[in-house]
């Protein structure tokens, strides 16, 4: 995993790096024990050795902690926000990981709720089995949290998945399904984003004499989130218009 700050692990702290652990959480609204097991998954890099032997965290600390909890608030698990952040160049500045984090935020669905196991029965207006939780967890409806009996529900999608529990369609075949999804629409927004960042934010930063100010920062953001359904309905409209020709074409071998 990449490191944030150059010799973060040993020397004096420099003008940068003046937030302690209790700060940092703090200032990212999460717990220190948040913070140590982030750094243990090597998503966060370690921090600079000051007097004492007391550990201080920079800006970049906090915009990563921040991308982070973006990426979980969207459903990853800790192994793809790991694969994610290695994929990120190593000197990125604490502005350009804000930056990217509002380039990430505007394009998250919001519809993800957390809710125990009670409420999403009542949601879903029937008892739910463990094998019923199972296969809504394998189409992606819900996902499992740390907490006992919580869930991250993604309500749009909620009805549809209920119709479905009842559909004859075996578990491993879900999963199945949702592994080639996802390999598949993550490898697009790969692709998108790169493009996204190459062709307009490059030459933006390239422009502006301060890219990581905040206004700019809002600028890239709602430029974002302009994209995203124009992006979203030709990706709908495409992979329709495939899996209706593949259909097609399987149907008529099969006769």
């Amino acid at each position: 995993m990449a490191t944030d700050i150059e010799n973060s692990g040993a020397g004096p702290a420099g003008p940068e790096s003046t937030l302690t652990v209790d700060e940092l959480a703090a200032r990212a609204a999460v717990t220190v024990r948040t913070i140590r097991f982030y750094s243990t998954r090597g998503l966060l890099p370690p921090p600079v050795i000051g007097p004492r032997r007391v550990g201080h965290y920079g800006q970049e600390h906090l915009s990563r902690l921040g991308l982070i909890e973006e990426l979980r608030h969207q459903g990853m698990t800790l192994s793809a926000i790991e694969r994610y952040l290695e994929q990120l160049p190593t000197d990125l500045s604490a502005d350009e990981l804000a930056m990217h984090r509002a380039v990430v935020a505007s394009w998250a669905p919001d519809a993800a709720e957390e809710m125990p196991h009670a409420e999403l029965e009542r949601r879903c207006g029937r008892a739910l089995s463990g094998t019923d939780l199972d296969r809504l967890s394998a189409m992606g409806v819900i996902t499992y949290l740390e907490e006992p009996d919580a869930f991250r529900v993604d309500v749009g999608q909620l009805r549809l998945g209920v119709q479905l529990l009842d559909v004859p369609i075996a578990h491993e075949t879900l999963l199945a399904a949702r592994t080639i999804l996802l390999e598949h629409t993550r490898q697009t927004a790969h692709a998108l984003s790169r493009l996204f960042q190459e062709e307009v934010w490059g030459p933006y930063r390239e422009r502006e004499a301060d890219p990581g100010d905040p206004g700019h920062v809002s600028a890239m953001r709602s430029l974002s989130a302009h994209m995203q359904p124009l992006v979203v309905q030709a990706l709908v409209t495409a992979f329709q218009r495939s899996l209706r020709e593949e259909l097609r074409a399987a149907f008529r071998s099969a006769g």
